[in-house]
């Protein structure tokens, strides 16, 4: 309790370094201008994200947070979600590495994967005009390097009618754009893991009214998790150009993402003790914190393409992330009214490769049970190709293989236009200004995206050494076909191809009046769409045929593996063609107090339209393509806020009290009763209601920063299953912390980024308990001369053993659960020079 109430007293990075631009700049603030305002004024902290216009937080009825580019590189956060962990009120399952982690705010449900209710931006625009489409979420696109000025967070609010998609709230990466001249260059070792990088930025001022910023980053590496192969290849290439003039600016932007890192899934995990209180430790041969079932005796993801061909699909290119855009926006004053526009094009594809086991059972069981009594396993590939195992018991000395899905999507087009218009005045009524901004926002989103999935067996061993099995039958009879026991997973199922495009349009106003010490605002916003295109898949049903017999490996005979391979029923296309429309509208009155100390309330009601994931359910008519009940086409929150706000002296306070009413759709990973993995789909509701605490206080050479959320939260009606009503939604705690104190001297910084949650139930039944933890990740900077910098960074420090997720809800008979972890201890090393 002494810990909970420390945490309670100081804050997030949010406030003590929250920042933007002032007034009207502050609408489409970007880069150092919002950083450079809070030194030149501190005592008036502005925010751009959400809102329609920026303007001193304690006059604001919004809940708000900022993380410094600097910041980020101190606490040495080498992912998007390792950074995003350190903003109170949200909730990020990063274990699966550097994209299609789970992001979730404020007790909103994290049912399925991806980001549904937070929308993630770069430069006020989202990155995909969805969170959580299958297989290929925004933060596989975004990358954290030097280019990141600071990242702004609204949590709920103003962010329901100032973006589509985002009712829980907006995160927004903002890049540097030159103000600052200069750059740096810098190199990253892994001092215990295979990781080499280079990171360079370089800003300047070609004239008075002209100014350029570039930066990127190139990497190679295994990577911390022990894979045998180089995990980690590629990189990033950013730049902007900002023309300034008397009554505005216009600038002009573009990124290069080519980049591929490994999609980390569950692996086995010997699980003992009761559901109440669980002992989880690490099988012989497989580290829980480090290990992997990727090996690179198997590479390659056979099957058949979306022309019924053989495709093969290497598994070391992981997530595969290419990304090509250019945009500009502007903003300019004419008069006393201010226009400002923002618009990108972004060519985006890719591919995302998983190994996910399904089934892990004793080698002799597995072997029995798909090639009957006497059956005979061997070795499929790897040093030991072609040899016999003959006691499947002592196995890697865990006895255990492992029936895994190699699943291969490839995104052919994720390609988005995105444009956001909005004109903005302020009136002078009375002794009051009255605020009024109106706009319109426009998106096309692509989800051209081809599925294919195959069953294999493997041996359960770490180190980059498991290696593909076969199985023989006692008379000889080949079972499987150089490991692969089909080239489909359950009759077909997921062997998919979607054709889909997205269209959103949303007009929006708001109106705010200000006088003295109170502020009352609302805004309102009519999301209308269309969604068209096609989907082909044996789960669509109506007669579709999703196995034949295919000649894999082209030798004339037909395998039993190959007679089990996922086709496509070409001839009978699912049509989707409907469209949809909802309100979303917010309003709230801010009182300041005090000059140091402000109150605030907001109601809000907001949406978010239906993607992907209602896709292969019974929400479409397949023939017509319409929706069977207009409700699947978009869900809602309802959400309320009251909140106290203090700022005086280098101390900062906020405390809020939240309540959210949700409605979702959606499809989850969870487990049948023998502990084998299984997709459901689920139509529920859930309730939330909580309180979040932020603050930061600074004294001389030390400061402090963090925060906790506390979260009551139930599933309050489910159409499929009534059994869990009442109960707590999976992998939400109670707590959730983080804290950062730090010394900065004249030549050294020190500190520690501490996160850490309280233990929750492992699936919505509430059986199986995922523990809590913390998470400690220290820092050290040495500036040793001028313009060069020596920082080491480690990652949980303690090598505590901390779960993001586990597959089962239950402890199962045979003892092993399927569990994601963070990495272990992980130790980097960074020389930096300034110039």
């Amino acid at each position: 309790m002494k810990r909970i109430a420390l945490l309670l007293s100081v804050s997030s990075f949010a406030v003590a370094s929250a920042a933007a631009a002032q007034t009207t700049a502050a609408q489409t603030a970007t880069s150092e201008e919002a950083a450079a305002s809070v030194t030149d004024k501190p005592a008036e902290e502005a925010f751009s994200t959400g809102v329609a216009k920026g303007r001193d937080l304690l006059d604001s009825a919004i809940s708000t947070s900022a993380l410094k580019g600097t910041e980020i590189d101190k606490i040495g956060a080498r992912s998007l979600g390792e950074a995003l962990r350190n903003i109170p009120g949200v909730r990020v399952e990063y274990a699966v590495g550097e994209g299609n982690a789970n992001f979730t705010i404020r007790g909103l449900p994290m049912s399925g994967t991806g980001s549904k209710y937070l929308q993630l931006q770069e430069d006020g625009l989202p990155v995909m005009e969805f969170g959580d489409m299958q297989g290929v979420g925004p933060d596989m696109f975004m990358r954290m390097d030097l280019n990141v000025a600071q990242v702004q967070a609204i949590r709920g609010g103003s962010a329901s009618t100032f973006a589509s998609n985002g009712p829980g709230g907006v995160i927004n990466l903002l890049s540097k754009t030159g103000d600052v001249e200069g750059g740096a260059v810098q190199t990253t070792v892994g001092i215990n893991y295979g990781e080499y990088r280079v990171d360079g930025d370089f800003g300047h001022k070609l004239s008075d009214t002209l100014r350029f910023h570039i930066g990127g980053y190139f990497r190679q590496g295994e990577g911390p998790r022990d894979m045998g192969y180089d995990a980690y290849r590629g990189g990033q290439v950013k730049f902007n150009v900002t023309k300034t003039f008397s009554n505005g600016y216009v600038r002009v932007y573009g990124k290069y993402l080519n980049d591929i890192t490994p999609q980390n899934q569950a692996i086995p995990v010997r699980v003992s003790g009761t559901n109440a209180d669980p002992v989880f430790t690490s099988l012989p041969g497989l580290d829980i914190k480090t290990g992997s079932l990727y090996t690179p005796n198997n590479t390659t993801i056979l099957g058949l393409d979306t022309a019924n061909n053989v495709k093969r699909a290497d598994v070391r290119d992981g997530q595969k992330a290419v990304a090509k855009s250019i945009g500009f926006e502007s903003q300019f004053d004419f008069g006393e009214w201010t226009v400002s526009n923002k618009f990108r094009y972004a060519d985006m594809s890719g591919n995302a490769n998983q190994n996910l086991p399904l089934a892990v059972a004793p080698a002799a069981a597995l072997a029995l049970g798909n090639g009957g009594p006497g059956a005979i396993l061997s070795y499929a590939n790897g040093p030991m190709a072609g040899q016999a195992i003959t006691n499947p018991a002592g196995l890697n000395g865990n006895g255990l293989l492992s029936q895994s899905i190699l699943i291969n999507r490839t995104a052919n087009s994720l390609n988005n236009v995105t444009n956001d218009f909005r004109v903005s005045r302020v009136w002078r009524i009375g002794d009051g200004n009255f605020t009024t901004t109106a706009g319109f926002y426009k998106s096309s989103q692509d989800y051209k995206v081809d599925w294919m999935i195959s069953t294999v067996l493997q041996d359960v061993v770490g180190g980059g050494n498991s290696a593909l099995i076969d199985i023989t039958t006692a008379a000889g009879v080949p079972v499987t076909q150089g490991g692969y026991l089909s080239y489909n997973v359950a009759s077909g199922y997921g062997h998919r191809s979607y054709d889909m495009n997205y269209a959103v349009n949303a007009p929006y106003a708001s109106v705010n009046y200000h006088i003295g010490k109170i502020a009352i605002g609302g805004s309102v916003r009519y999301d209308f769409g269309k969604v068209s295109g096609m989907v082909f898949g044996r789960e669509l049903g109506g007669g579709r045929v999703g196995l034949a017999a295919f000649d894999i490996n082209a030798n004339g005979q037909i395998s039993r593996a190959e007679q089990q391979t996922a086709i496509l029923p070409l001839g009978q296309p699912g049509r989707v063609d409907y469209n949809y429309g909802y309100l979303s509208y917010s309003g709230g009155v801010n009182f300041r107090i005090a000059e140091p100390l402000a109150m605030f309330a907001r109601y809000s009601r907001g949406g978010r339209a239906a993607a992907d994931k209602i896709l292969f359910t019974p929400a479409v008519n397949y023939n017509s393509g319409e929706l069977v009940n207009d409700d699947s086409a978009f869900d809602t929150i309802k959400q309320a806020e009251i909140g106290l706000k203090f700022r005086k002296n280098g101390f900062t306070a906020n405390i809020t009290g939240f309540q959210a009413k949700t409605g979702e759709r959606n499809s989850q990973v969870t487990s049948n009763p023998d502990g084998s993995a299984t997709v459901i789909n689920i139509v529920r509701s859930y309730d939330a209601k909580g309180v979040e605490v932020e603050a930061g206080v600074q004294y001389g050479v030390f400061s402090l920063t963090a925060g906790a959320t506390y979260t009551d939260a139930e599933i309050s009606d489910d159409v499929n299953n009534a059994a869990i009503i009442g109960n707590t939604p999976r992998r939400q705690p109670d707590l959730l912390f983080q804290a950062t104190p730090q010394v900065e001297l004249k030549h050294v910084t020190f500190g520690a980024s501490i996160v850490g949650t309280t233990s929750s139930f492992a699936q919505d039944v509430n059986n199986l308990t995922l523990p809590g933890y913390t998470l400690v990740n220290a820092f050290l900077q040495v500036r040793p001369i001028d313009r060069v910098q020596l920082m080491l960074n480690v990652n949980n420090l303690f090598d505590t053993l901390a779960f993001a997720d586990i597959t089962q809800g239950t402890i199962p008979a045979s003892g092993i659960v399927l569990g994601r972890a963070y990495n272990g201890r992980t130790v980097s090393g960074t020389i930096r020079f300034a110039f």
